[in-house]
């Protein structure tokens, strides 16, 4: 397990770079096996030196890019494969490591339609940019599958990682799109009201 202070979701790439001597371990281990490995939120703490508050939902991620450098550092490429469920924390010899189930989207009540939550996510995406702020292009392609998209739009959209996190532990497809489209409202009525104070920003 590779405790962050970054949220990783499903389908979405995560750069890293690897210095702690535990966790270059955990890379050569990686690399020998399947190379996988599980990300989870920190709550509290510092990424570096332990001792820190992890969430109880995570995200496999499969190396796909490793550099070792001269120092014995890492460089990787990541992507996020399957959402998990941390069932018990066990020892941090030699790296934080945990016993996980496999949690897919559950079957939800909600209606899974992405159409609404792509496109104020667009519009949120174009304000900010506007404003000045550093976000991905508004014409960010999303997968066609809605919970893949789903995802995604937790990924790019301009939240904190407790945002994040919350979207990543609902069960269901349609509850994250409904939480997509309330939180994004919130955002983009917030961006709305910082452009009228500020025209002509960006």
């Amino acid at each position: 397990m590779f405790p962050l202070g970054t949220v990783l979701f499903p389908s979405v790439y995560l750069p890293l770079h690897v210095f702690e001597d535990r966790y270059r371990t955990l890379v050569r281990d990686c690399l020998a096996s399947d190379r996988e490995f599980g990300v989870v939120l920190i709550e509290r703490g510092s990424e570096v030196g332990g001792g820190d508050t992890r969430t109880g939902v995570g995200t496999v991620a499969q190396i796909v890019e490793a550099v070792e450098m001269d120092d014995g550092r890492w460089a990787l490429g990541t992507v996020g494969v399957r959402r998990v469920r941390i069932r018990r924390w066990r020892h941090d010899d030699p790296y934080p490591r945990a016993e996980v189930e496999d949690w897919p989207d559950q079957p939800g009540r909600l209606p899974i339609d992405q159409g609404p939550a792509a496109a104020q996510l667009r519009r949120v995406l174009a304000l900010a940019a506007e404003m000045g702020d550093h976000v991905v292009d508004s014409t960010v392609d999303l997968a066609d599958d809605p919970e893949l998209a789903s995802y995604q739009m937790a990924a790019v959209a301009p939240f904190g990682p407790a945002d994040q996190q919350r979207l990543l532990a609902l069960a269901s497809t349609g509850e994250r799109l409904e939480a997509l489209t309330g939180l994004l409202g919130d955002v983009e009525t917030d961006l709305a009201a910082r452009l009228r104070m500020h025209p002509g920003s960006g």
